[in-house]
């Protein structure tokens, strides 16, 4: 008898194929737009997906200033810091960090839901965001992508 005719495949950084994809936040909910560009970051929707292994896409996001919350998220999220000195926590509605920067909601967002360590960072390094329409990436040709399409 023959040994198995398949072999798992395991992706490394040397094997991994890494586009650049397009994503358009106008109009998306917050949450579920962060969800599914943390899984192309990941390289979830790959079929030699590798846990331990930056195996996902580069992702630009433009227009992140229309994206969208429901309910009372924009006056009732708070985002948490601490300076580190005594009685130095500092609160921010989302309406306030939108107004200051648009972009840091979206990241916040989308590092969330990354893994909180190396590999997390280093996944968060490919992600690229921008209030407006216009972003820096034109020269690599990033694929735009409907991510209404995507589970």
């Amino acid at each position: 008898m023959d040994t198995l005719s398949y072999k798992t495949l395991s992706a490394n950084s040397k094997t991994v194929t890494k586009e650049w994809v397009l994503v358009d936040a106008e109009g998306q909910p917050l949450g579920r737009m962060a969800s599914k560009v943390a899984k192309i970051l990941r390289g979830k929707y790959k079929p030699d997906f590798t846990p331990h292994v930056d195996c996902g896409d580069n992702v630009v996001i433009i227009n992140a200033e229309k994206v969208s919350l429901s309910g009372n998220k924009w006056d009732d999220k708070e985002y948490i810091r601490y300076t580190g000195y005594p009685g130095g926590q500092r609160r921010r509605t989302a309406r306030d960090l939108h107004a200051k920067k648009p972009e840091a909601i979206v990241e916040k967002a989308v590092k969330g839901m990354l893994p909180k360590n190396k590999l997390g960072a280093d996944l968060f390094r490919n992600l690229r965001v921008y209030a407006g329409a216009e972003h820096d990436q034109e020269a690599q040709k990033p694929k735009a992508i409907n991510l209404n399409d995507l589970k």
